[in-house]
């Protein structure tokens, strides 16, 4: 095995300690729009609906305010379990890529014959989303940065090119270090129409002021228990304040229990840890250049993605991504020292030049991950009902993708959208436990052999690929 960079040159444990002293257990994001974000009521017991969403992340939001766009005159109902944004959707990295695959790759790899529809696609979502934030004034700190994919290991150079997009721009070593200053970084791929940079938190925030504005009836604190509906029956959504019944319903649950039963093992919980640093000096920022503030990620199977905030503070995750045995979510899952320790250790080994930063924040979120690393698309009750998850923590632009896909099924229309392989095709599920947890061990054991041994993958990595299932980090 060989040791990776970070390994080869770790900062001084005392660089690691001081930059983790006082950091605050708390999503800066969600923190930083607590003061502005607005409180919605819970249901107020038994009500009627026509169309009822289930989530109030990004995919219920796009789905309830496009629903009510399309069709004004009903009574269009979100229900969220605890608070609008809370989870995934408010504590990301605040990266809004353009693919809906979760990259190329993957798409090469499981759909070959629709790579270029799916590239053209997910590029116009990305230009949609953005005339969307344009046209409405929605204050999210949206910045259409482009992506940096650096190599960080000899082995990770070769890879560079490879990509068939012709708007993706090869930098060798040289240039670079130009974008963004890292001894670490030896080439990369620059992609300036594939990332917007924008506030997670304010994403959330700015679409459920939209939403009520056009009418869309936003209801908090009001988890769904159960659904049931007899065939020429309402729909019947059991709350824990009272019962709300709709004709339609879209389901964005993310990682939590799908109140369809046929998917309840079609996701598994892995959380992805994050660290936050303080605003940056000018003359901390000129010394790692970023006058582009691109989104940045490296190449290897545990990587880590990075970007500047509005503020010029640095977040930094990624690499680690922890699946608890029970597949269980859990908030004391969320404070892992080993993590945030390894992240900070990566830090400084990638800008040592930032020696004496301090991160401010440390949190995690969690992912729903599925088996083929993108979201997935259900339905239940004849079609009146219909359901997206698995998107893998590149939910930010597909959501509003995945949102078009469930409102085209619901009005019954056929489109170029719902006509895609992956819309139509739902992937292979998780085993139960105890198998899932062995499986998913075993899998992160290998990338990480992987990524010590020049990327090779070994025969169980081999078999997930040509199987067309895996797990990433």
């Amino acid at each position: 095995m060989h040791p990776t960079i970070f390994e080869q040159n770790p900062p001084a444990p005392s660089i690691v300690d001081q930059s983790l002293a006082g950091t605050k257990l708390a999503c800066f994001w969600i923190e930083d729009v607590a003061d502005t974000a607005v409180r919605y009521p819970h249901v107020p017991g038994s009500l009627n609906a026509d169309d009822v969403v289930v989530g109030g992340g990004y995919a219920g939001l796009w789905t309830a305010i496009k629903l009510k766009t399309e069709h004004p005159d009903r009574r269009v109902v979100l229900l969220e379990a605890k608070r609008i944004g809370g989870a995934a959707s408010g504590r990301n990295g605040g990266f809004c890529e353009a693919s809906i695959t979760h990259g190329e790759p993957n798409a090469e790899s499981r759909w070959p014959d629709d790579v270029e529809q799916l590239r053209r696609m997910g590029y116009e979502n990305l230009d949609a989303m953005e005339a969307f934030i344009t046209e409405h004034g929605l204050d999210v700190d949206f910045e259409r940065t482009g992506q940096l994919s650096v190599a960080n290991e000899p082995y990770q150079v070769e890879w560079l090119g490879e990509s068939p997009d012709p708007l993706v721009e090869t930098l060798d070593a040289k240039a670079v270090q130009q974008r963004i200053a890292s001894p670490t970084f030896l080439g990369g791929d620059f992609s300036p129409h594939e990332n917007a940079n924008l506030h997670p938190a304010k994403l959330a925030q700015e679409l459920a002021r939209h939403a009520a504005s056009i009418g869309v009836e936003i209801f908090e604190h009001s988890r769904v228990i159960t659904l049931a509906g007899d065939e020429g029956e309402p729909l019947r959504f059991e709350t824990e304040h009272g019962v709300v019944t709709g004709q339609r319903a879209a389901l964005c649950t993310n990682v939590f229990p799908s109140l369809l039963k046929r998917y309840v093992f079609h996701t598994v919980p892995v959380y992805d840890y994050v660290l936050m640093t303080e605003p940056l000096s000018d003359e901390q920022l000129a010394s790692i250049g970023w006058e582009g503030r691109e989104g940045l990620a490296d190449m290897a199977n545990q990587f880590h993605y990075s970007r500047l905030t509005k503020d010029n503070r640095i977040l930094w995750g990624g690499y680690d991504a922890i699946y608890y045995a029970g597949g269980r979510i859990r908030e004391a899952y969320e404070d892992r020292e080993q993590s945030y320790r390894r992240l900070a250790n990566h830090f400084f080994t990638t800008f040592p030049q930032l020696a004496g930063l301090k991160f401010t924040h440390r949190w995690a979120g969690v992912i729903d991950t599925s088996t083929r690393f993108c979201a997935f698309f259900g339905q239940g009750y004849g079609g009146r009902v219909q359901y997206v998850a698995g998107f893998t923590g590149l939910g930010v632009g597909a959501t509003h993708f995945a949102a078009d896909v469930l409102v085209d099924r619901l009005e019954g229309r056929i489109t170029e959208r719902t006509e895609l392989a992956m819309v139509r095709e739902v992937p292979l599920p998780f085993p139960p436990e105890p198998l899932a947890s062995i499986g998913v061990n075993i899998t992160r054991w290998s990338l990480d052999r992987a990524d010590h041994n020049h990327g090779k993958r070994n025969v169980l990595l081999k078999t997930l690929d040509a199987l067309g299932l895996g797990f990433d980090s």
